[in-house]
Parts: structure tokens; sequence; C-alpha cells
């Protein structure tokens, strides 16, 4: 690898929301002392959800204990349902009926929700899921950290689905990302997860919330003419179709059937090819990726070792590339906030340019799997070698350090 002076550039270990006060992303607003559910909770509201359902589980559980402290006294709607199931069911049937809702969980309650996930794929339900991910698989360790579901994020439910999947790192980010979430799914009319975990959701630090009235909200597209005409799943420019909440005076049907623009079952083929297509074709335009995709680059301009992290691990990651580069070392970071679906374009710019990729995860190697497979396309494919970590202990800035030093 080669060695020499570090760019000109601040490397200094900063907070999140230093960065953004320095960078002028946030110049004024609501100073507070967050954990990261507290955030997703906050910028929920923020945003204009006033629906929450859910079912207690650690590490999440606070998100639901704010939802009920702060949705009941503004007019929403909270409920604890009997088990996960139920509230994935729940905040469907408010979402159709115009609430924005969210709901939470961790990995076992993930693994409840998903047949109702891949229901409110196909019919295309403004919806934003939480997953602040423990160690698992089961029960496995409630109140351990873990990143193993990123390949449940994507692949959770059956068959073909579009899903838009966002891992923060920050409580600043848990807020901001939240509000994205929001938007995004109403933009696109689809499920959103944010993939937390449980240092992220449960940590504290500073955070900046930005004056309300300058926060982007992004609303559902209603229908407009005659009732008559109404199609829920029709075809539109952009590909998304309008969505009138129950009691708007439009006929809507809804199943989990293929169905027609109608939403009545079909078994016609060329219009189950048009539903499935359609429903991924709308994440696909450069406006949609433009949108979705979201990837911090840190130093990687001359990297020769890229590290790619996400979520808490990608924290010490950022440390571990800052001292490299100290130390002469011309590493640096490629971090998903994004992380489905990929940012294809942007990972393989940035990985072409290197000869060694690390992929330091709290799993055996699931996001690792999606850089090799892109790292595929590159030749030549520079080394991709994964740090997995699974004693639910984290990974360390000497743990990455070591590897890139290698």
């Amino acid at each position: 690898m080669r060695t020499g002076a570090a760019p000109k550039i601040d490397l200094r270990i900063v907070s999140p929301v230093h960065q953004a006060l320095r960078t002028g992303v946030i110049t004024q607003g609501r100073r507070l002392i967050l954990s990261g559910n507290d955030a997703i909770v906050r910028g929920a509201i923020d945003v204009g959800a006033r629906g929450y359902f859910g079912y207690p589980i650690t590490p999440s559980t606070e998100i639901e204990e704010g939802a009920a402290r702060y949705l009941l006294g503004m007019g929403g709607v909270f409920l604890q349902t009997e088990d996960e199931i139920a509230a994935i069911g729940a905040a469907i049937g408010a979402s159709l009926a115009g609430l924005k809702v969210f709901t939470a969980s961790s990995g076992p309650g993930i693994s409840l929700k998903q047949e109702l996930i891949g229901f409110a794929a196909i019919t295309e339900v403004p919806l934003v899921i939480i997953n602040v991910q423990r160690a698992g698989p089961s029960t496995g360790g409630p109140t351990d950290v873990g990143q193993s579901d990123v390949m449940q994020a994507r692949w959770g439910t059956h068959g073909d689905h579009p899903i838009i999947v966002i891992a923060p790192n920050s409580p600043q980010e848990c807020y901001e990302e939240t509000i994205r979430a929001f938007n995004l799914s109403e933009r696109y009319r689809m499920p959103v997860i944010i993939l937390s975990d449980a240092k992220v959701g449960q940590m504290k630090e500073p955070a900046i919330l930005p004056p309300l009235a300058s926060i982007p909200i992004v609303n559902r597209r209603k229908p407009v003419g005659s009732p008559r005409d109404y199609e829920p799943f029709g075809l539109t420019e952009d590909g998304v179709p309008p969505l009138a909440g129950f009691g708007d005076g439009f006929r809507a049907h809804f199943t989990g059937l293929y169905h027609g623009r109608n939403g009545l079952p079909t078994k016609d083929p060329a219009m189950v090819d048009e539903q499935l297509r359609r429903i991924h074709a709308k994440l696909e335009t450069a406006e949609a990726k433009a949108d979705i995709l979201k990837t911090e680059e840190f130093v990687t301009d001359d990297a020769d070792v890229v590290v790619v992290a996400f979520g808490i691990t990608s924290r010490a990651a950022k440390d571990a590339v800052i001292l490299a580069r100290q130390a002469g070392i011309r590493a640096g970071l490629l971090r998903p906030i994004t992380l489905w679906p990929s940012d294809e374009v942007t990972i393989l710019r940035v990985l072409g340019r290197a000869k060694k990729v690390i992929v330091p995860e709290l799993n055996l190697g699931q996001y690792g799997l999606e850089i090799d497979r892109l790292a595929g396309h590159l030749s030549p494919k520079p080394q991709v070698v994964g740090i997995n970590k699974v004693d639910t202990a984290l990974i360390s800035p000497a743990d990455i350090l070591r590897e890139i030093k290698i």
C-alpha cells in the first residue's frame, strides 16, 4: 500500500453534531441530549407521524415508551398490541386510513412482521419500520449489540419485493434519517426500514433538532378527479399511484394477491408482470436514486485501503482511518447510510481505486457478501477482507487498524 502525508483535511475526531454545525447543515435549533431511540421518536413526530403500533422488546422499547408519552397528548394514536404481528397489521390499516405511522421492534419481533412487510410491499403502503438490532439468532442476547439483520432487512419477506433500508450511526442521524425515512415512504408509497442497533439506539449524545418550520415534509399524493376513475394501482409517470385514505370517497381494494390497477385480484399474466416490474422500477429512475441513495465518503480520493462500515461499527472505522492517516497510510472510509438499495455507482467508484477493502461488521459477513459481489465487477478485483465479531463485544478502532496495517 502507498504511504505518505495525509491530504490537507481536518482529521479531528468530531461528533456528528459538530460536523453538522461546521458544514452549515444545521445553524440553529433545539439542543438536546438524546438517545438514538429518543431521537427516532422525535423525528417521527416532527415529520408528522401520528400513529404508533408496537409490542415491547429490548432494545427498542424506549421508542414505544416515547411514542406513548408524546402521541396521546397531541391527538395521535398509540396502541400496544398483543404481539408484533398485530402491531404491523394495525399500522398498515392506520396508514391506509391516512395516518403517517411507525412501528418498532428488534430481530425476533421483526421476524414475526415479515409476512405483513410483504403485504405492505405488494399493496404499496407507506410505513416506517424500526429494527433496533441485537445479537441473535433466536432470543440471542436481548441486551447485546449485533448487526446481523442486514440480509433480513433486504430479503426477510418472500418474493421479489422492493425495500429501502437506512442505517444511522448516531442519535443526530437517527433524528435526521427518521425524517428522511418517512418522506421516502410517503413519496414512493412503500415500507422503509430504519436499521439501527442496540448501541446507537441506547447511547446518548448531544443532538440539534432544527426549527420545525425548516423540516422538509412529504405527504403521499392524493387522487384528483372523479372517484369513478380512481385506480389505486394505476400507471403514472413516476410509477407511484396516488393513494386515497379510507373514508375519502374513493373506492379501493387491498389484497396480498396479485391484483390489477383497480386492486382486485387478477390472474392475467401481463397484469401481474406489470405490477411487479412497476413497484421495482419506481426506485430505479435517476431522480429516485438521487433521492434515496446516501453514502458518506471520508478521505477516499487517494485511498489504497477502503473500510466499508455502517451503523455503530462505522464510528470505530472512522477513528481507525484517522489513526491510519496519522501513521501515513492512505486509508479511507465508505459508509452506506442507505444500506439497501446498494449505492452501486459510488461503491464501485471508490472500490475501483483500492487494493484492499475491509468490511467490519457485527455478524459473520452479511454486508461483506454485497461488497464482494460488487468488487467482482472490477478488474483487477481488490482484496475483500471481513472483520466479523459475534461475541456481543464491539469492534474497536484497534481491531480495524490492525487489519489496515497488514
